[in-house]
């Protein structure tokens, strides 16, 4: 099985689409290599792949090597300033054309995923981020019951349930948890995602969706809460066009206080370089950052 060298395995789930688990699932990956770990993602919405296209990889191509499909590169490895490779696979990267539709029926689709746990060589890994469509359909049947009859003890550490605030959001994503249960994957903690914009031309981070919603249905479903993000153009530019993040003077999100343009000697240009160097200037980084102390703690703490 290609995931025999993959240390610990954590799914992003959501039973409601439209919450950003993709972004979610990037953002974890990035903060995980930035501390040092090896990481590799794998993408598994198989109708709406957006992997490729967050990396800024949608014309990289997935070669076949002896024994399975390689990786595609994000970036490698750099001990010297202690940080982790990150690799990626995606049906993104099979499909001849970006707009091309996935029409398939459930068996179709579960032979897929199946696939891709055991054809993809990821080498020594030490996560691998699942990210996963919304909903529990055949997918999610499939990556449960694949996984949870080849892992070793302790090697699927669990899942990352996302949420936006609003109670239409978090009464589907309710029934995520509910799966998490009746499959017996353990939940390692809900995020709450788009709480929160990050203005672009003013200081002011808005609540234009409340908040508050996944604290609360973590705290009814006795599971840990991991956090609020907030959503932020300066992502979305830096993923779309390669943009380097920057911030009116003044800026403050998750108490992190950030520089203007002028003070940092930034003006959001779309300069080479790779995502990781370019996502440290993103105000949310620093979240990330913090949920992925957690995480490990939680995850290493009770590897066996």
């Amino acid at each position: 099985m290609s995931l025999s060298q993959v240390k610990h395995i954590v799914l992003v789930l959501s039973g409601k689409g439209g919450v950003g688990k993709s972004s979610v699932s990037l953002q974890l990956a990035l903060s995980l290599s930035l501390t040092g770990y090896s990481v590799g993602i794998l993408d598994i919405d198989l109708t709406g792949p957006s992997i490729p296209r967050l990396t800024g990889l949608e014309s990289a191509k997935v070669t076949q090597a002896s024994g399975g499909w390689q990786p595609i590169s994000v970036h490698q490895s750099d001990p010297s300033n202690g940080i982790g490779s990150l690799r990626c696979m995606s049906l993104g990267f099979l499909l001849r054309d970006r707009s091309d539709a996935v029409v398939w029926r459930g068996p179709k689709k579960t032979a897929m995923v199946r696939q891709f746990m055991t054809d993809v060589l990821w080498g020594e890994t030490d996560y691998l981020i699942v990210d996963t469509p919304p909903g529990t359909s055949d997918e999610h049947i499939a990556l449960a019951e694949t996984l949870l009859t080849s892992c070793s003890p302790g090697q699927l550490a669990g899942a990352v349930v996302v949420t936006t605030p609003q109670a239409v959001a978090t009464a589907d994503v309710r029934k995520e948890l509910n799966f998490c249960v009746k499959t017996g994957i353990h939940v390692l903690g809900v995020l709450e995602n788009m709480t929160g914009f990050v203005c672009p031309n003013c200081s002011e981070c808005t609540n234009i969706f409340g908040g508050g919603g996944g604290k609360v249905m973590a705290d009814e479903t006795g599971v840990p809460f991991l956090g609020t993000v907030p959503i932020d153009p300066q992502w979305g530019r830096l993923v779309e066009e390669g943009r380097i993040p920057v911030y009116p003077a003044g800026t403050i999100v998750a108490g992190t206080k950030f520089l203007g343009a002028e003070e940092n000697g930034q003006n959001g240009s779309k300069e080479k370089g790779e995502l990781r160097s370019k996502y440290k200037s993103c105000a949310l980084a620093p979240i990330f950052e913090g949920v992925v102390v957690e995480l490990v703690n939680n995850i290493e703490g009770a590897s066996p």
